[in-house]
């Protein structure tokens, strides 16, 4: 009997060991964003990009929070203190110490993998593309981007993750619960590179410029993803009808299209959208709500996008060129339909005369000849 009360005793325990350092994680991971907002942000991925490496740290969180519950089950009565609480590690229970930065750690496996942070070391080696990673478990969870393993699922709405803690900030979605909180705007956020994101455009940095149009990007990824504008490279392609995409979140919205599906639906009038930025520009039509003005006019705009287009009327911007002529625009549709008098491609057709028009424009003021001519037609045939 009293066999099965330490056993729970113990249980319970664990169970409170492993809530703080779960917290800890959390306030640390808090703590290292502070200190991390003036420097280079890593490349980020979009909606679309391949898999991200875990962080170091992270695994090595994992591995302390294993064994310290492993430890806790093993140590022997006689060893523990007389008051039985229980305490942080101290920094004598964590006699490796890097000899670089100071950090120190319990087991000189766990430093060995930390040093590889410094050196820029990676001796696992990917063999289908050839990545390198600094973990072993990193290539582990890397190699699921190639099999399409995602043994993690969501017991709510079922969605699947390649990595655990993926499903951890997927399930905040769930529960409502939004950790990081922007000190400039009060905005929250369930994870921590959305909140990054985020807090870039408070500062306004944009230390990326494309070499080619000028254009200042705050991450290297977002500038990845512009030079294609320029090269016109294509990697990712339509499984559906093989048509192929700048980057993997375009690949994602026209995949979509084929797939006929709108997760996201307004709950004011029921409308249903393909991307969650299209769902919440749309409540904006609900509230009449414009976030976004413009500092020279004042005219307020309900996404960043539109005044940013709108700005170039201002500033005489026009960063996309035609190729064949040299002309500029200030937006890229504008260079599609300019494109198509040289192409002569005309998409828009009528379809009681069978007439084609380049854009839409020009169609609906055409279709008018038709709805007049039968308005005409009407009235002779009521008058005689």
């Amino acid at each position: 009997m009293l066999q099965v009360v330490d056993r729970k005793c113990k249980l319970i325990v664990s169970r409170i060991l492993v809530t703080w350092l779960e917290f800890s994680i959390i306030k640390e991971e808090q703590e290292e964003l502070c200190t991390s907002l003036g420097q280079e942000e890593p490349e980020l991925q979009q909606m679309t990009d391949e898999h991200e490496e875990p962080s170091t740290s992270q695994e090595i969180r994992q591995i302390i929070v294993k064994q310290e519950i492993d430890t806790f089950f093993v140590t022997p009565a006689h060893e523990e203190s007389d008051h039985g609480d229980i305490s942080p590690m101290s920094e004598s229970e964590k006699p490796y110490s890097c000899e670089i930065c100071g950090k120190s750690f319990r087991s000189n496996d766990n430093l060995l993998v930390h040093m590889r942070t410094h050196t820029g070391e990676k001796p696992y080696s990917c063999e289908t593309c050839g990545k390198s990673f600094s973990h072993c478990s990193n290539l582990t969870v890397h190699m699921r981007s190639h099999t399409g393993e995602k043994p993690y699922s969501c017991e709510t709405c079922g969605k699947s993750f390649t990595v655990s803690r993926s499903l951890m900030v997927h399930m905040r979605l769930h529960t409502g619960e939004k950790l990081y909180l922007c000190n400039t705007c009060g905005k929250r956020f369930t994870d921590l590179t959305t909140f990054k994101r985020h807090t870039a455009i408070h500062t306004g940095v944009k230390p990326y410029s494309c070499e080619t149009c000028g254009k200042s990007f705050t991450y290297s990824s977002n500038l990845k993803v512009h030079m294609r504008t320029h090269t016109g490279e294509k990697p990712h392609v339509c499984n559906f009808c093989w048509k192929r995409f700048a980057d993997t979140s375009a690949l994602k919205r026209h995949t979509a299209v084929h797939q006929g599906e709108k997760p996201y639906s307004c709950e004011t009038c029921g409308n249903g959208f393909r991307r969650r930025d299209n769902l919440l520009l749309h409540m904006s039509t609900h509230t009449d709500e414009k976030p976004y003005p413009c500092e020279t006019c004042g005219k307020s705009f309900r996404s960043n996008e539109n005044l940013l287009l709108h700005v170039r009327t201002h500033t005489g911007e026009k960063p996309y060129s035609c190729k064949t002529c040299g002309k500029s625009f200030s937006h890229c549709s504008n260079l599609i339909v300019h494109m198509r008098t040289h192409t002569g491609e005309k998409p828009y057709l009528c379809t009681t005369c069978g007439k084609r028009f380049s854009v839409p424009s020009v169609l609906k003021s055409h279709m008018r000849i038709h709805t007049e001519c039968v308005i005409h037609l009407v009235i002779i045939i009521f008058l005689f």
